[in-house]
């Protein structure tokens, strides 16, 4: 269990941070307490995070809270390991009164004590997985501005209007991306490898974002008719590649497609061909992240019956004493 702080300490931990955010909010300006830059976090980030993981896994979170009696575990991994740790199992006829008891507390705590806890939640859970955040900013994000910047100019002005904020916006992740590959990139031999093992797995997702071939294409070319669309999926998506290709080689990382090479004769870049049949079959809901969250999802309502079931007998419990007493 992470050591309880007083006010008085929460208050000289992170007084600064609350003042710069809202001298932040008042400003507008752009701000972030932690570091959107993995070298921020040290050479030895990638090991000490692994580090950390790997301290965790079999034991027990202690909560310190009221009513437990006894412990359930049994929880697996998004990606796959099991993890072996144990919550507590608690009474609910216990924790559900020292609940309501903590409301007024916390009410009377204020909204700036609120805020200092908030901010310290924060700080505890702030380590992000950087090469994906990277890699999905500078290419997900890239291929959307690549497919918006022409709509900027369609036949519908409030669209057009619309897409020229959202590309400025695009724009600043997709920089953000492309620079925090480029430090990984330069980084340790493990963050190199992290950001190459990221490019490999959302390259080709990212060029599936342009929808499928125009001669698959549903509504392509009655959008292209009325000028709502200017560019076709498969353009598009050429488009996307002669811009990436240049990219990758500045972030000294290889596109997974051993078929990318100049076609001096298109002046474009030739590619490897899509696998479509993964784009329909994600559309379609079969997706690996579908799956896994159609089980985490029936999972935890499954492993919540309990606690479904306690506050139901919970509230039954203090009806009929209501009733009795009122009898």
């Amino acid at each position: 269990m992470a050591a309880e702080l007083t006010l008085t300490q929460l208050t000289e931990k992170h007084r600064n941070t609350l003042d710069q955010a809202l001298a932040a909010i008042r400003s507008r300006a752009y701000w972030s307490p932690h570091p959107e830059h993995p070298k921020a976090y040290g050479e030895t980030a990638p090991a000490d995070g692994l580090a950390a993981f790997e301290a965790v896994r079999g034991t027990r979170f202690d909560l310190g809270q009221p009513g437990t009696d006894g412990w359930t575990g049994g929880e697996v991994s998004p990606y796959g390991p099991e993890l072996g740790v144990e919550y507590p199992h608690v009474d609910p006829d216990v924790l559900l009164p020292a609940m309501k008891a903590g409301i007024a507390a916390w009410r009377d705590a204020g909204p700036e004590t609120r805020a200092l806890v908030s901010v310290e939640i924060l700080a505890r859970i702030s380590a992000l997985t950087w090469a994906d955040v990277g890699a999905i900013g500078w290419l997900v994000d890239g291929a959307a501005i690549t497919n918006q910047v022409p709509i900027c100019r369609c036949s519908y002005g409030p669209y057009a209007r619309a897409m020229v904020r959202i590309c400025k916006e695009e724009s600043f992740h997709q920089r953000q991306g492309y620079e925090l590959l480029l430090a990984l990139s330069r980084g340790t031999e493990a963050q190199h490898a992290m950001a190459q093992d990221a490019v490999d797995r959302w390259w080709w997702p990212s060029l599936m974002m342009f929808g499928p071939p125009d001669d698959e294409s549903a509504h392509s070319a009655q959008s292209m008719a009325w000028r709502i669309k200017r560019h076709s999926n498969d353009e598009l998506r050429q488009r996307f590649v002669d811009i990436a290709v240049p990219q990758a080689e500045s972030l000294g990382l290889t596109l997974p497609d051993p078929d990318i090479k100049w076609n001096e004769e298109r002046g474009h870049h030739d590619f490897g061909a899509i696998d479509w049949a993964e784009f329909w079959d994600v559309l379609k809901g079969n997706g690996p992240c579908n799956e896994q969250r159609i089980n985490q999802r029936r999972t935890a309502h499954e492993e919540g019956a309990w606690v479904r079931d306690a506050a139901a007998a919970y509230a039954e419990k203090h009806t009929s004493t209501g009733r009795e007493v009122q009898a």
